[in-house]
């Protein structure tokens, strides 16, 4: 399965990078292990089985192949995910927090984080696969639960990032057809940052050549 993540990598002059990505999950009932014996702990690592697969030219996957070292978070903060795709977010190295592993900056609010070290690398079409191994775990905050609005911010960011490919009559079907769960089920927060992420899907649009509609 693909879990919709927020990764941390750091750069070789040591500025953090915060960027979502869908890595691949081979053992995803990893993920929802409980507490008490065997449950994540810093130090105590379980390993689902990760394939990061970022794009090629992005800072996530140039830190990548710098240092081969990052940490993915499991996380339902929707305004964290519509400002690391819209690239908002401002002095990330307030964000996270150090380890006693070198290279890893987990996020200091998250449901759950995961070092991990990658241990093959292999170009793939546009993106990179790249399986690893987890040097460390932790469960920092509980998970909110399940909600249609969270899920929606989610679909949404995911359209921002393919305005390039997607023809605008098109793109903006889906954005349509995700608003009836945000005027139903979202809180201030999932509404905000519908409403920034579709501001900026409008702006990249308009700056980019028209595609065909069909």
């Amino acid at each position: 399965m693909i879990l919709e993540s927020i990764v941390t990598t750091v750069s070789p002059s040591g500025d953090i990078n915060i960027a979502p990505m869908g890595p691949w999950v081979n053992q995803p009932e990893v993920l929802s292990t409980g507490s008490g014996e065997g449950a994540l702990t810093e130090g105590l690592p379980r390993d689902p089985g990760f394939v990061l697969r970022p794009f090629a030219g992005s800072r996530t996957c140039d830190n990548l192949l710098q240092s081969r070292r990052a940490t993915i978070h499991v996380t339902d903060d929707v305004q964290l995910f519509a400002d690391a795709v819209l690239d908002q977010i401002e002095h990330p190295e307030h964000m996270v927090r150090q380890i006693q592993h070198d290279g890893f900056r987990p996020l200091k609010h998250c449901h759950q984080w995961f070092a991990v070290e990658i241990q093959s690398i292999t170009p793939e079409g546009p993106k990179y696969q790249m399986p690893c191994q987890v040097l460390a775990s932790g469960i920092e905050l509980p998970m909110f639960g399940l909600n249609r609005a969270k899920h929606a911010v989610i679909e949404a960011a995911i359209l921002a990032t393919r305005t390039h490919l997607i023809a605008p009559a098109h793109l903006r079907a889906q954005v349509a057809a995700l608003t009836p769960l945000i005027e139903k089920t979202a809180g201030e927060s999932e509404r905000a940052a519908f409403d920034q992420i579709g501001l900026e899907i409008e702006r990249r649009l308009k700056q980019q050549p028209e595609l065909p509609n069909s």
